[in-house]
């Protein structure tokens, strides 16, 4: 997959203006998610229109909760495996929120400053989808080839940078799997 000024070639852009300039040129972490609009259910458009500020809570009752938050993702895989980008990869995504994160040589906070947020359609019962894994691990991929300072041991979920808020991507998501789709570049 290309990466060129920050957009993947193969995605479908939708700006958000939920991002800005992150402090220092660093880009070496990956923090995977899970988010599902309303909870429980895929498909749809609630999740591109939170990240854009466009979510109308008077859709759904849950959306009346989230609807003034500002929040984005780089990046967002759908259940059938199809690639939607929100912010360029070099640019700060607002998707870690409080965080804190032993990144193997020190304590780090505020992963949004250094980190990209790949978002997977889904949630905590039911299990990813292989198209999803497949596509999360050519983008790792791709990420890993174009940006040095971003390695493997350096790809964690939002629950363990925020593990008294957070749960993603949670337990159906099968990261032996997910890593052995990576060394095969699926």
């Amino acid at each position: 997959m290309q990466i060129t000024q920050g957009w993947l070639a193969e995605a479908r852009r939708v700006a958000s203006p939920n991002c800005n300039e992150r402090p220092q040129d660093e880009i070496s972490a990956l923090v995977i998610h899970a988010i599902s609009l309303p909870p429980g259910e895929f498909g749809g458009d609630a999740i591109e229109r939170l990240f854009t500020n466009r979510l109308d809570g008077a859709a759904h009752a849950y959306f009346r909760a989230i609807e003034g938050l500002r929040v984005s993702a780089h990046l967002l895989i759908r259940r059938d495996g199809e690639l939607v980008q929100f912010v360029p990869f070099e640019r700060r995504a607002w998707h870690a929120g409080r965080s804190r994160w032993f990144d193997g040589e020190r304590e780090r906070v505020e992963l949004n400053d250094f980190s990209i947020g790949i978002e997977l359609e889904g949630d905590d019962i039911q299990p990813y989808r292989d198209a999803q894994y497949r596509a999360l691990a050519r983008v790792v991929a791709s990420l890993l080839e174009s940006y040095p300072q971003l390695t493997a041991q350096r790809i964690t979920g939002h629950a363990r940078i925020a593990p008294l808020r957070k749960s993603d991507p949670g337990p159906s998501f099968d990261w032996a799997y997910f890593r052995q789709c990576l060394a095969a570049k699926c």
